[in-house]
């Protein structure tokens, strides 16, 4: 019932209104809104509508008021494929924001560049992402960024010598970074003594964690999202598997300490912005995020945020609406002052930005250090 009506909230406005408007630039967005990775897909839409209703509220972009058709992926490659399509076809989108996972981006970014629609996504970090064409870009690191930073912070930080690695073997992301964070820890002199996987929807990993436990590692890589980790942080302290676990910034959620518990606390991540920054545009994004959802927001929100705000800047800077026009003024992007920091974007369409390592404390996110590309 819960998800048949999520259904009909994203829908009835589409009904309503299926008819462009001329006082109205229509913009898609898709993501993962139910299913299992559900939290990602709702704090980037939060941060994407708090974004155009400031916009809105300030006149528009050319006169023009923003109109958000929202699509539900169901953490479905193809239903992200069909949202896309749908997006272009009927709705007669301008541009795309969406999604926040690799693998779907993956599987919907190819039909964006073949109608030559500009594709924006807030959080697809897998390298591949943006090599499917000109017209898709994304505001997030990448992951051999992400991969390099937590090898780093793990050797002159933590200094550790000895680490595991334990990633989900049908995620793009995270087999993505822990390819990364393998090979930079190697080039600092450090040890890969197991290099292990699992698949999302496990829920037993305690063959894998007992294995790990054997090589006696001094921490262990888990780069996956939040569903796993916290069940994979619950049975390695119960097999007595004391040492740190480092992840990235799939972690980033209220759920995972309420699936980890007090097993996940003290473990540490790599992440886009921290909750703790005094900078102005991070606490006034904050007090604005709160008292419009009364929640804080994570990183996923403040992406989606900043992903439609350099959107709808290059649709201001562009001399007209075509996709062409759009996708000029979005490669022309550099040091957008975002929430997550100054952003500009390279030759592949990728954002240049530092990353923040967090240590996780309940539902609280410590702040740690700063790592610059």
């Amino acid at each position: 019932m819960k998800r048949l009506l999520l259904s009909l909230l994203l829908i009835l406005p589409l009904l309503a209104g299926c008819t462009k408007k001329d006082n109205e630039i229509v913009i898609g967005e898709y993501d993962s809104m139910s299913g299992s990775d559900a939290t990602f897909g709702l704090s980037s839409n939060k941060g994407v509508r708090l974004a155009f209703d400031e916009i809105n509220a300030a006149g528009g972009i050319k006169g023009k008021k923003i109109n958000l058709r929202a699509m539900d992926d169901q953490g479905k490659n193809e239903e992200a494929a069909s949202a896309v399509t749908r997006l272009i076809s009927q709705d007669k989108v301008v541009a795309i924001l969406g999604g926040v996972a690799s693998g779907r981006s993956k599987a919907a970014a190819p039909i964006a560049q073949s109608h030559k629609v500009p594709f924006v996504s807030p959080a697809s970090t897998n390298p591949d992402v943006t090599k499917i064409g000109d017209y898709v870009f994304r505001v997030c690191f990448i992951d051999p960024f992400q991969g390099l930073v937590m090898a780093k912070f793990a050797s002159e930080n933590l200094k550790i010598k000895k680490a595991a690695v334990l990633r989900d073997v049908k995620n793009d992301y995270s087999v993505g970074l822990a390819d990364v964070f393998v090979e930079e820890f190697k080039k600092r002199g450090g040890e890969i003594v197991a290099d292990l996987s699992y698949q999302a929807g496990d829920i037993d990993f305690k063959a894998q964690l007992t294995q790990i436990r054997s090589k006696n590692p001094d921490a262990v890589y888990v780069p996956g999202y939040y569903t796993e980790v916290g069940l994979i942080a619950q049975q390695a302290r119960q097999l007595g598997l004391k040492v740190p676990l480092m992840g990235g910034d799939g972690w980033d959620s209220d759920k995972l300490s309420e699936i980890g518990k007090e097993a996940i606390n003290g473990n540490y991540y790599s992440n886009h912005y921290t909750t703790e920054s005094t900078d102005p545009a991070v606490t006034e994004f904050i007090k604005k995020f709160k008292a419009k959802y009364n929640e804080t927001p994570d990183a996923l929100a403040a992406l989606g945020y900043d992903a439609a705000k350099i959107l709808a800047a290059a649709i201001d800077r562009a001399h007209d609406l075509s996709g062409q026009a759009i996708r000029d003024e979005l490669a022309k992007t550099k040091d957008f002052p975002g929430v997550t920091g100054k952003i500009g974007l390279n030759e592949n369409r990728d954002a240049v930005k530092s990353a923040v390592v967090i240590q996780v404390d309940g539902k609280n996110r410590k702040y740690i250090t700063t790592i610059s590309p």
